[in-house]
């Protein structure tokens, strides 16, 4: 079996993880890494690069030419709609969904939110985040930054900046030494994650019906469950990566969903908060879209 997975070190531990749990079940396989136009252009913002797919669309080109029989991404990396011939044939175990501000140890001001004083640079590129801190501390200045999670994680440890925002689920997996740095992990009901995040997608072809039997030996039905409910959110509101829009969806053990989701019209609009919980997902992203379109800010 040949895996498609892009180079960097996160990528290839998931595309590694995946291969560890098929050989669990028997499965060898092989990894074919491809190169992403978000590897080739590091110099943009999210929100500059062209269309959507940016870390995912050589890797399906490849998958539907039958270069390699299957792909592992970050699922909030892929697009809602999947290109046609393909499908999600599983879903991963779901890693903290969390977002990670890690901020500089001399950086720290206690008693502000985020301990960052007003006017500390925090890295990101992500226009969900920048809402977010946005709303929730107006004064901190946001700035672009692109690379892999230990390049961005050291630009605050060098002080170049006084804090960045990463995904918990890149640094745990990682296993990165964050000594040095004041580790600050805030609720995903408040700082609400990006659907899909903390979780692995495997996108096999939907013709290949014998793959996709193999690959469904490492599905996890809820976290398919609820991540359906937050990527479905994301499709309604017809955005892509760029969008500030988080959506997190919890699914507790009586078998209710609890949806948390925030969203702004751009990184420094008003940030709309709603909460919604329902004893079945029949009708739950709808009225997630419907509430945030609502309310007037």
């Amino acid at each position: 079996m040949k895996i498609g997975t892009r180079g960097s070190r996160l990528a290839l531990w998931q595309a590694h993880f995946v291969q560890a749990e098929l050989r669990k079940h028997g499965i060898e396989s092989e990894l074919e890494i491809i190169k992403t136009q978000g590897d080739r252009v590091q110099h943009l913002g999210f929100d500059k690069l062209e269309g959507k797919g940016f870390f995912t669309k050589e890797i399906e080109d490849a998958l539907l030419a039958g270069q390699i029989d299957c792909a592992v991404h970050s699922l909030k990396d892929l697009p809602t709609n999947q290109p046609d011939g393909l499908v999600l044939a599983a879903l991963s175990y779901r890693a903290s969904v969390e977002d990670v501000i890690l901020v500089h140890q001399d950086r720290v001001v206690k008693g502000k939110p985020f301990s960052l004083a007003d006017g500390a640079t925090v890295g990101t590129s992500s226009n969900r985040r920048k809402a977010i801190l946005h709303d929730l501390h107006p004064g901190l200045l946001p700035v672009d930054i692109r690379g892999n999670v230990p390049t961005r994680m050291k630009k605050a440890l060098s002080g170049e900046l006084d804090a960045v925002v990463l995904a918990a689920a890149g640094l745990e997996r990682l296993e990165l030494d964050l000594s040095g740095l004041l580790v600050i992990k805030p609720s995903p009901r408040e700082f609400v994650p990006a659907p899909g995040q903390g979780v692995m997608a495997i996108q096999t072809r939907e013709e290949d019906i014998e793959m996709r039997k193999k690959l469904s030996l490492l599905h996890h039905p809820v976290v398919g469950e609820c991540t359906n409910v937050e990527r479905t959110v994301l499709n309604l509101m017809q955005g892509g990566c760029s969008m500030p829009l988080g959506v997190y969806c919890e699914k507790d053990q009586l078998g209710n969903y609890h949806v948390w989701a925030s969203y702004a019209a751009s990184a420094t609009a008003p940030l709309v908060r709603v909460q919604v919980s329902r004893s079945t997902r029949a009708g739950l992203p709808e009225e997630v879209v419907e509430q945030l379109l609502s309310v007037q800010v």
